[in-house]
């Protein structure tokens, strides 16, 4: 081999072993950066459960009982004024879903958030009717008992279906609907509620399901359990949340297998003549990481009312999302609440 060939070869070696150099530094600073990053998430996420620790503390201190006809009905007001919003929760949540909402919209509004009868800790009567439209006349009687007339509506997941037939059961008492992820005509029940229904009525649902949750939270949060399917940072999730929604449930199940049990029907057969005749005003906001109700529901509801303000669809978020990004529903609240 010629002196030329020597140098060549010993370049492209030193070139190599530069290179090779220089990809051991590159990997070790996108070790140190993920480490970082996920340092700051973990520190994010102990931020957010210590939030979320004190929110629920401070929740229960100002949950109050309204006696109806139906029960005793737990609800939570803030804020004051002459107009009200009311604010409608998912299975198998409470109010407290909405909390960094209302916290947000009490400055404009008089935030009223129930607990449907059998979720929550709303106390149903003997005989009480905990289908949707049950819960539409619970809430119509409950706002009676209130004070208030008219109100406007925040809801998701099956309480989006009563937001609905209230909606149509009761127009002159809705100024606006600002809907999320939510039972619609053509799906109602969601597929994925079968089997949660079928454990419902074989009284098993709360034991097999809920009582693992609660007992144990780190399940809970797992990407088979109600965190990981239900929440995009599920990791974000205190003990005190699953606690304050799966408590009550666990301790009186037949409450909870009676409402989901009465979800089987399709309440809102046949609704949409009536959504279409409707002149208040309709925002929807669909998390399209959703898997148990899926974009076509937004496609549905883009057109399925009269005054229609049209769909944002929310790339990355699922069925509880509202929980994790109460800022955008204070924005979509408000934009909503000046048009009405």
């Amino acid at each position: 081999m010629n002196r030329r060939n020597l140098l060549k070869l010993g370049f492209a070696s030193a070139l190599a072993a530069a290179g090779a150099s220089a990809a051991r530094v590159a990997g070790a600073a996108r070790l140190a950066a993920s480490a970082v990053q996920g340092n700051e998430l973990q520190r994010q996420d102990a931020a957010l459960r210590a939030e979320a620790a004190r929110d629920a503390r401070d929740w229960r201190a100002v949950r109050r009982f309204v006696a109806t006809s139906m029960g005793r009905v737990a609800v939570v007001q803030r804020g004051a004024g002459p107009q009200a919003a009311l604010f409608l929760h998912g299975l198998p949540l409470n109010s407290f879903q909405w909390r960094g909402a209302v916290a947000r919209l009490a400055p404009h509004r008089r935030c009223i958030a129930p607990d449907f009868l059998g979720l929550g800790y709303s106390e149903p009567a003997p005989g009480a009717s905990l289908d949707p439209e049950g819960q539409v006349a619970m809430l119509a009687e409950l706002l009676d008992k209130l004070g208030v007339d008219k109100v406007d509506v925040v809801a998701s997941d099956s309480g989006g279906a009563v937001a609905q037939l209230l909606l149509v059961l009761h127009p002159e008492r809705v100024r606006s609907l600002l809907l999320a992820n939510c039972d619609t005509e053509v799906d109602s029940p969601p597929p994925a509620m079968l089997p949660v229904i079928a454990l419902a009525k074989k009284g098993s649902f709360a034991e097999e399901w809920l009582a693992p949750w609660l007992a144990d939270k780190d399940k809970a949060r797992a990407a088979d359990a109600l965190g990981g399917a239900c929440y995009a940072r599920p990791s974000a999730l205190a003990d005190e949340v699953f606690e304050t929604y799966l408590r009550p449930l666990v301790d009186h199940p037949q409450r909870l297998h009676a409402y989901i049990t009465a979800l089987e029907r399709n309440a809102l057969y046949g609704i949409k003549p009536a959504l279409q005749a409707s002149t208040a005003p309709v925002r929807v906001l669909w998390g399209m990481a959703d898997t148990i109700f899926l974009p076509r529901g937004a496609d549905y509801l883009e057109q399925a009312f009269g005054n229609s303000k049209g769909v944002r669809r929310i790339e990355g978020s699922k069925l509880f999302w509202p929980e994790e990004r109460p800022d955008l529903v204070a924005q979509e609240a408000l934009a909503l609440w000046r048009s009405a």
